[in-house]
């Protein structure tokens, strides 16, 4: 954050032989730096988290399972998950048409001055994202609704962010 600089609008200078005090405004260079840190990683893990649903929505109008997009915000259990899924109708000859409507919001940071491990939390709506059937595009899905979403987003050693776990809860749940 800039802080901006003060002034009293005069250019006077004190007269000559006079000793000036000198006053220096508290500094929080730490907490500044801390602060941006952990905005920046809030703002890293929203967007992952983001980013791992829109790649589901792209890999699901194909029931595309082996997208190459689904590990670049996903990893662990949670692209398990999401490859599992769209195997699942990929086998069913189900695709997906729609978008979810997301909320998320930040739940922690840990730790809390250099996050690693981030909780996401959203009620999304699944009431416009659909399964269609694949042969003849027949609805083959009852509309959806608002569900609580719980996600883990970590950072990981090439220091991308990506989310590791998630839990969809039922319908209404939100």
């Amino acid at each position: 954050m800039a802080v901006p600089a003060c002034g009293s609008g005069t250019t006077s200078n004190p007269p000559s032989g006079t000793v000036q005090p000198t006053v220096q405004a508290p500094t929080s260079v730490a907490s500044t730096t801390a602060l941006s840190v952990v905005d920046r990683a809030k703002q890293d893990a929203l967007a992952s988290y983001r980013g791992m649903w829109q790649d589901f929505v792209s890999a699901g109008t194909t029931s595309d399972w082996q997208s190459p997009k689904l590990g670049e915000h996903a990893t662990g259990i949670a692209l398990t998950n999401l490859t599992h899924g769209l195997r699942t109708d990929s086998d069913s000859g189900l695709v997906t048409k729609g978008q979810p409507i997301l909320n998320p919001t930040v739940s922690s940071v840990d730790p809390s001055d250099n996050p690693s491990k981030i909780v996401v939390s959203d009620c999304g709506d699944s009431s416009q994202w659909l399964k269609y059937r694949a042969d003849n595009g027949q609805l083959a899905d009852t509309p959806g609704g608002r569900r609580l979403i719980n996600a883990i987003v970590e950072r990981q050693v090439d220091g991308v962010w990506r989310v590791s776990d998630f839990g969809v809860h039922d319908l209404g749940t939100c």
